[in-house]
């Protein structure tokens, strides 16, 4: 593509030169003014061909148009040696013009090429980031998922012994029809128990694909909650205040549980072993806000233009990925995220996300 332009570049220098030359041979000596325009014309291929191949095509046109200018110059103009002179200068002045505009334009090129090739780096570098944030984002959610199932792993003790107990029950001989139907009763409720502490487990820790649907925030909440409140204190209360006309959050139903749950985990962590956290949405000015409250400690004033940044942790065992995903992720939700510390009277993180549209479940 680029030698078809070249060629097709050099065809209308060839043209150019070849016309104006002919303006020159054919145009009687007493119209000096138009000799003049021929002469100053000549600047124009000059130009257009240092600009297309650099200061060789410059330099080479310019000596084209000389060679083809000077038996005019002597045919012409000898009988007026300073105004031959004159134009004998002026051919130099093409030389010039040819390889200065050429200089430019190849520095140009390179200059372009430069940052063609930074462009190329800079999107790799930037796809190979985004890939390692992924990365640290999955690993980000497996440490969140970790803590929690330290504390699940003691809320399943409760009702496999529920049903170990049972069993020893059942297996007693001639046990009433009262009696094998509580026993019966107490294995069903319990494996429902079990079986709904793992499926919102994996429900935090499965990666699926996004998908907008309309998501019911109390139910996010009460997820929340039931995961959060086996690794939390048992001073630590829990409360949800929702309205019940409230609209659906239009949004990834995952990813908004995983920022619930980020967030969650972060006020039972700050609230010192005591306290009450509160799960609250509700409608304001066009927008559907979503707060997470606790009562700890607050972050400190030097931490607080910090803590959204990736890495960023007073945590000797955190990633410093929590804040920073919930931001990425109500971002890409169309929202924003606004924090609310006093320092010794806690922290209220605020999330808003555009006014719901009308999306099918």
């Amino acid at each position: 593509m680029e030698s078809r332009t070249n060629v097709k570049t050099f065809a209308v220098v060839a043209v150019a030169l070849a016309l104006i030359t002919a303006g020159h041979y054919l145009t009687p000596p007493e119209y000096a003014l138009w000799h003049g325009i021929f002469q100053r014309l000549y600047y124009l291929p000059v130009v257009l061909a240092a600009i297309a191949s650099g200061w060789r095509g410059g330099l080479a046109t310019a000596v084209v148009a000389g060679l083809l200018y000077i038996p005019h110059i002597f045919q012409t103009w000898s009988h007026e040696p300073h105004y031959a002179l004159e134009q004998y200068a002026e051919i130099f002045m093409f030389v010039a013009v040819g390889c200065l505009t050429g200089i430019l334009a190849d520095r140009e090129k390179r200059q372009r090429v430069e940052l063609q090739d930074t462009a190329q780096k800079l999107s790799k570098v930037y796809t190979e980031l985004q890939n390692t944030f992924e990365q640290v984002k999955r690993a980000d959610r497996m440490s969140a998922i970790g803590q929690l199932a330290a504390g699940l792993a003691h809320e399943i003790r409760n009702p496999l012994s529920s049903i170990d107990g049972a069993a020893e029950v059942m297996e007693a001989a001639e046990q009433p029809e009262v009696v094998r139907a509580e026993t019966m009763s107490i294995i069903r409720k319990e494996c429902a128990r079990l079986n709904r502490l793992l499926t919102n487990l994996l429900d935090f820790a499965r990666p699926r694909a996004p998908e907008q649907s309309r998501v019911d925030l109390l139910s996010i909440f009460n997820s929340v909650i039931e995961l959060v409140r086996h690794s939390a204190a048992k001073g630590i209360q829990f409360r949800t205040e929702v309205p019940e006309n409230l609209p659906p959050l239009v949004g990834d139903r995952e990813q908004i549980a995983q920022v619930m749950l980020n967030l969650a985990i972060n006020a039972a962590q700050a609230s010192g072993g005591e306290g009450e956290i509160v799960l609250r949405a509700f409608e304001a000015d066009n927008a559907l806000v979503v707060e997470v409250q606790d009562n700890g400690m607050g972050i400190p004033k030097e931490n607080r233009e910090k803590i959204f940044d990736p890495f960023f942790t007073t945590k000797e065992s955190g990633t410093g990925l929590g804040l920073s995903v919930v931001q990425q992720i109500v971002t890409q939700h169309g929202g924003t995220v606004s924090v609310a510390p006093q320092q010794g009277k806690g922290t209220t993180f605020s999330l808003r996300f555009p006014r719901p549209q009308q999306v099918s479940a």
